[in-house]
């Protein structure tokens, strides 16, 4: 339970895209449950959001189970949507800490990072973000032991076995390895997010800066 409002249901086993498309399903399952308001996919969770709260969560998590049981993956045709990067120089501070972290020069690691199609998995973090399955796990970086105080809105960076974009500025963990210009959110669009989860993202390389 997440206070009196709201359920996290953690899926088990990796986080990959077979159990992400599952938790897809459930999301769909879930949002026709009259006691549920909305279902929020997250990066191996599903926070159930209640349009009232039960007395007893019992019920409801038997049934989460059941439907989890039950849940196929759900095939998304999302969009591909391809974000021109700069790696390196000052939009990529942190170039420096992946290539003395990887053993890799900063050529094998834009050409790692750009070379895989990316699922979008969930939004989250912050308005416009975010979560990507599919990164080469050669250049995996543990996040940094100081947060950065602020970074800027199209930030592309590695936090563990992870890479994302920022959708706006604001602090973060990650290492920040090059910047896109594209706009990821717009409170007057509908739906407001460029993303959405089953979209496809490729990394274009427009300049490498050393």
């Amino acid at each position: 339970m997440l206070g009196t409002s709201a359920l996290l249901f953690e899926a088990p086993g990796e986080t990959d895209l077979a159990t992400q498309q599952r938790i897809w399903t459930l999301a769909k399952e879930a949002e026709s449950w009259p006691e549920i308001r909305e279902a929020v996919p997250g990066m191996n969770n599903l926070m159930l959001n209640f349009s009232l709260a039960p007395r007893s969560c019992e019920p409801l998590e038997a049934r989460l189970h059941a439907a989890w049981m039950a849940a196929v993956p759900l095939r998304v045709e999302g969009r591909l949507i391809e974000l021109p990067v700069v790696y390196g120089g000052d939009g990529g501070p942190h170039m420096a800490d992946v290539v003395a972290h990887t053993g890799l020069d900063v050529d094998q690691i834009v050409a790692i990072h750009s070379a895989p199609t990316y699922v979008v998995y969930a939004l989250g973090s912050h308005p416009g973000y975010c979560y990507l399955g599919g990164m080469d796990p050669r250049i995996a970086t543990p996040r940094r032991k100081t947060p950065v105080v602020s970074i800027p809105g199209g930030a592309v960076s590695i936090g563990g076995a992870q890479t994302g974009v920022s959708a706006s500025a604001g602090p973060s963990g990650w290492n920040t390895i090059g910047s896109t210009v594209m706009r990821f959110f717009d409170p007057a669009l509908d739906p407001p997010a460029l993303f959405r989860p089953g979209d496809r993202l490729r990394f274009r390389i427009a300049e490498v800066i050393r």
